[in-house]
């Protein structure tokens, strides 16, 4: 049996944005245990021109959303752009596991070879769905999601491998 689009995509948002939570949890007791405010972690970012923890994380939920809706033709979810503690950053990872759970995979059979068209910046992109997921939507999720976990464990967040695996 060949591995699906459903295979490659939705598990692993999901368990990546599960561990992201996990990760999320390991701050604020990190904080709480260093009486550190946790805003403090908010708008850290690894280097000035890159985004802030906020964004990554936000940004990390819109890849998963938008993979898996684009992946059976439909739309994503419009989302939040605001979280001024880490527990809306969680809510903000729930809603997008909440989600990305409703997608059907029976919606995402033949979509390897049908273009997707989405905008990317002010221009349009297309790509086939395989490409799509395996060279545009994925590497742009691990990337944000690796930042946010970057950006913690710079801040002394105790992280290992397993937390970013999300098995831990």
């Amino acid at each position: 049996m060949a591995l699906s689009l459903y295979q490659s995509s939705i598990p692993v948002y999901i368990r990546q944005l599960n561990g992201l939570s996990r990760v999320i949890d390991k701050a604020i007791a990190y904080c709480a245990e260093k009486k550190i405010d946790p805003k403090a972690l908010l708008q850290d970012r690894i280097f000035a021109d890159m985004f802030p923890l906020t964004v990554q994380v936000n940004i990390a939920c819109g890849y998963a959303e938008r993979g898996g809706a684009r992946l059976t033709g439909g739309e994503p979810p419009k989302a939040p752009d605001k979280f001024e503690t880490l527990e809306d950053l969680k809510a903000r990872i729930a809603s997008a596991v909440a989600f990305v759970k409703t997608i059907d995979a029976k919606k995402m059979e033949g979509m390897e070879s049908k273009d997707i068209t989405f905008p990317i910046g002010p221009q349009q992109m297309t790509l086939n769905g395989a490409d799509y997921l395996l060279h545009f939507s994925l590497p742009n999720f691990y990337f944000h999601l690796t930042t946010a976990y970057a950006i913690l464990r710079h801040n002394g967040v105790p992280l290992g491998k397993a937390d970013y695996m999300g098995t831990a």
